[in-house]
């Protein structure tokens, strides 16, 4: 497998163990304010990363792009910098929190960019001569 498409997939479960958790404090709390940031660490950081790291390990050629890694790395920082500040805003009732949380959402729209530009990016690949061209 990748290296990236592996670190996709490591950052998916570290996501997925934190979900669980935001959703255990809220059922155990009684008080379900930061559902919005719940979701968020669910669908952002659990889907979305194993998404992206399946997407790599089944393109192995642009998983080895220099940018895929680049991809990689905006992409967690964002999510790192968004999803706790979105739910210590939502969860702890600190609207001023709410520039960082636009800050870490920007870096994420960047990154969701690049890997577009990976996806409709060609690879380069060297194809062997066949018979049918090697006349």
């Amino acid at each position: 497998m990748p290296r990236v498409s592996e670190l996709f997939f490591k950052t998916a479960i570290v996501f997925l163990i934190l979900g669980v958790a935001a959703g255990l404090q809220m059922a155990i709390s009684g008080d379900h304010g930061a559902f919005p940031a719940h979701a968020h660490i669910n669908l952002l950081g659990w889907v979305t990363s194993a998404i992206f790291g399946g997407y790599y390990a089944l393109n192995p050629a642009k998983a080895e792009r220099r940018i895929a890694m680049i991809h990689y790395g905006l992409y967690t920082v964002g999510i790192v910098i968004m999803l706790p500040a979105l739910y210590w805003m939502l969860a702890g009732g600190h609207p001023e929190i709410e520039p960082v949380v636009a800050i870490g959402s920007l870096i994420v729209a960047a990154a969701v960019l690049v890997f577009g530009f990976v996806v409709f990016s060609s690879t380069e690949t060297v194809r062997s001569a066949s018979p049918a061209t090697a006349r």
